[in-house]
């Protein structure tokens, strides 16, 4: 059997969350795999991701080379980031959907701190009697 990337995936724009892909597993880290789709960008397996069970260190469950078949969980063009998953069910962790971390509100560039004409509950300005001055 030889291997072969999925026809018409050859960009990371071609990518959306819940394609199903064939892969090979070019880096196994602490923190999960990196694994190779044919678009230029390897994506990543979070351990959380390698497996239905527990895993407790990724080489215990893929090695470099190998096949996979990974589900496309999300994908940020701007930080050129792919994130995939191994499990039979992606779906099934509600914990943390991955699509719910995008949407945050953008912060709001703070403001300068005031300056306190009195210390604010500093018991070292009351022992050295420097109350506002």
């Amino acid at each position: 059997e030889t291997f072969a990337f999925a026809d018409g995936v050859n960009e990371i724009s071609d990518l959306t969350p819940g394609m199903k892909l064939p892969g090979i597993v070019t880096n196994v880290t602490a923190f999960g795999a990196f694994v190779d789709i044919g678009v230029h960008q390897d994506g990543l397996v979070h351990i959380s991701q390698l497996s239905d069970r527990y895993v407790k260190d990724p080489a215990d469950v893929v090695k470099v080379h190998q096949h996979v078949s990974v589900t496309v969980l999300d994908v940020d063009l701007e930080r050129n980031r792919i994130s995939l998953s191994m499990k039979t069910d992606p779906g099934e962790n509600p914990k943390r959907s991955h699509t719910t971390l995008k949407q945050k509100p953008a912060r709001k560039p703070k403001k300068p701190l005031k300056k306190r004409d009195t210390p604010f509950n500093n018991p070292f300005a009351e022992a050295f009697g420097k109350h506002g001055t």
